[in-house]
């Protein structure tokens, strides 16, 4: 006996509705959290830097903040100052560590004779033309042992002007004012705890406490784009200025005025007489 032919249903597609609203949903909920991610630069530097050597079958690749960390070292190892000075890396960068008891006199913002000749060798590496585009925030930190005089009537005066200090010591080497910040945290952000459970000064700790942290990372993308573009225009008049210059007589200055040549058949003046209107 036959059976009678199957019935074959129609198929439905009322799942591509459900489907798609999820697809969206996904969508929005992943642009959502990208536009409140803090992007971390450096590390997307180093991926940056891994992928070249995965993909372009280098031997090694240094991402530009890695790089700048060992511009640094090399700096602080050269002038045998690792003992007073810190390099290390964080999410943002690289952040030069300065110990207060070697560059500044006890309870003085001034910076001391010796220490100067580091400062500007660390001016020189961040004023290489590779590290323009970034931001130099320079922070000042004391222990908890309060101050109290004419001039710094409290540790946040203390921590705020050491790291001005620094700033304006950057600033006379030529790097440029715009790329430069100065904060003073006072004793509220210590490396370690200042004083024991009884309330007694750790002095090994409060030593660490005592510091200049100089952090170094790159500007945004709004913010290097109008630095570069300022340094560009700067070089070219600097430049202009330079061709104005080479192209004066010798030994007169860039825009002096020349007196017109007389036109031909005019008399000369004598010596000593003035020139003839």
């Amino acid at each position: 006996m036959a059976l009678p032919p199957k019935e074959f249903e129609e198929d439905k597609e009322d799942w591509l509705t459900t489907y798609a609203d999820a697809i969206t949903l996904l969508m929005a909920f992943f642009v959502m959290l990208l536009s409140f991610t803090k992007y971390d630069i450096p590390a997307l530097e180093e991926a940056a830097a891994a992928f070249k050597v995965t993909i372009g079958k280098q031997d090694q690749a240094t991402s530009p903040i890695q790089l700048l960390k060992l511009d640094v070292e090399d700096v602080v190892y050269n002038m045998q100052a690792d003992q007073v000075v810190k390099v290390e890396k964080d999410d943002k960068g690289v952040v030069i560590e300065l110990s207060s008891s070697a560059f500044y006199k006890p309870g003085s913002a001034d910076i001391r004779d010796e220490a100067a000749p580091v400062l500007e060798k660390i001016s020189q590496t961040l004023k290489a033309p590779r590290f323009l585009p970034y931001v130099i925030d320079i922070e000042g930190h004391t222990d908890d042992d309060p101050i109290a005089t004419d001039k710094f009537p409290s540790n946040w005066e203390l921590s705020a002007v050491r790291a001005t200090r620094v700033v304006r010591f950057f600033a006379e080497q030529g790097i440029d004012a715009i790329r430069m910040k100065a904060t003073g945290f006072a004793e509220t952000h210590p490396k370690a705890p200042n004083r024991d459970a009884e309330g007694k000064p750790i002095k090994e700790n409060q030593t660490k406490n005592r510091r200049v942290a100089v952090r170094v990372y790159p500007m945004q993308k709004e913010q290097r784009e109008a630095y570069m573009l300022m340094v560009e225009l700067r070089n070219k008049r600097q430049q202009g200025a330079a061709g104005a210059q080479s192209a004066a007589p010798a030994g007169q200055p860039a825009g002096a005025a020349v007196a017109p040549a007389p036109a031909a058949g005019q008399p000369q003046p004598a010596p000593g007489e003035p020139p003839r209107q």
